[in-house]
């Protein structure tokens, strides 16, 4: 097996895996900052196992390293909370087709941080985006198909996809080193961060709970890097793009069938037109002549 069929199936895994996580989230039955709080807590101790057997733990880190992976950490910590939140509010779709406007927040941060170029086919994707989460926005949810905030639901997923493409830059300052020790990083991290705030002196009480935090843990964080980190270094980028969409339709396909969440014609357009945006964006599809490339970073998520 080749270096790029390998990468495929280890790319298609992981977003299997990752386009499943909502499932996870509501089945748990736990409040939001618990279910975080175990996702980095098992998560860390997979992460552990990992980096320990992969040698990792030997590398001497810098303190700028761990600053700026700890800086990170905190943002996709809060990134989980407001995704989370955001999936009994305007349902696992909706959340997550707003969530896949990432693109477009690292590309506000490059034009404002980094003096990067807004071209015109940037901005027409753009447009496209926001066209979509205007047909979202303006969509009523059938009573009883989510919960009693649509419109919060909608702003926390924006706002997870804002401190997604936060955590996104800061990565870019730890190149060289290895992902899987960065990801451990973040999720201690995480338990550090949220361990006053967790419900720990009421712990869940069935094997079901504890499964399916466990799962979010090992399975959603540690195996999903594990495979998302892997294929990143056997992929060009454009695959890695292309890739990374079978994230959200699984998390539809989830939605429909699990839950039978239907979504209204407008929200099918609204999503669609959002994910199509990011695909041109993430790809560097061109509607016009345009010189630049677009590359597709892949923080934690």
């Amino acid at each position: 097996m080749n270096d790029t069929v390998r990468g495929t199936a280890e790319m298609s895994a992981a977003m299997a895996i990752l386009g499943t996580i909502g499932w996870f989230v509501v089945l748990s039955g736990q409040p939001i900052m618990d279910v975080v709080f175990w996702r980095c807590a098992f998560g860390a101790l997979t992460l552990l196992i990992i980096c320990a057997g992969l040698g990792l733990l030997r590398n001497r880190l810098s303190l700028r390293v761990i600053g700026f992976a700890a800086l990170g950490g905190v943002a996709i910590v809060v990134n989980w909370l407001l995704l989370f939140s955001a999936f009994s509010r305007a349902s696992i779709s909706i959340a997550t087709a707003v969530y896949n406007t990432q693109p477009f927040m690292l590309v506000g941060f490059g034009a404002l941080f980094f003096a990067e170029r807004l071209t015109l086919t940037k901005l027409t994707w753009l447009a496209i985006a926001f066209a979509g989460m205007v047909l979202i926005v303006q969509a009523a949810p059938d009573p009883g198909d989510v919960g009693t905030n649509y419109f919060a639901g909608i702003v926390m997923a924006l706002g997870a996809a804002f401190f997604w493409a936060v955590a996104a830059i800061v990565t870019k300052k730890l190149k060289g080193t290895p992902p899987h020790l960065i990801a451990l990083i973040q999720v201690c991290v995480g338990v550090v961060m949220l361990a006053p705030f967790a419900n720990l002196a009421h712990l869940p009480a069935d094997p079901w709970s504890w499964a399916m935090l466990a799962t979010l843990g090992i399975v959603h964080t540690g195996l999903m890097y594990i495979l998302m980190y892997g294929a990143i270094q056997k992929l060009p980028t454009y695959l890695q793009g292309s890739l990374s969409f079978i994230y959200p339709v699984v998390a539809i396909l989830v939605d429909v069938t699990a839950f039978g969440h239907r979504l209204h014609l407008s929200q099918i357009a609204g999503a669609g037109a959002i994910l199509i945006a990011a695909a041109g964006m993430n790809l560097g599809w061109t509607l016009w002549r345009s010189k630049t490339p677009v590359a597709s970073p892949h923080p934690v998520r």
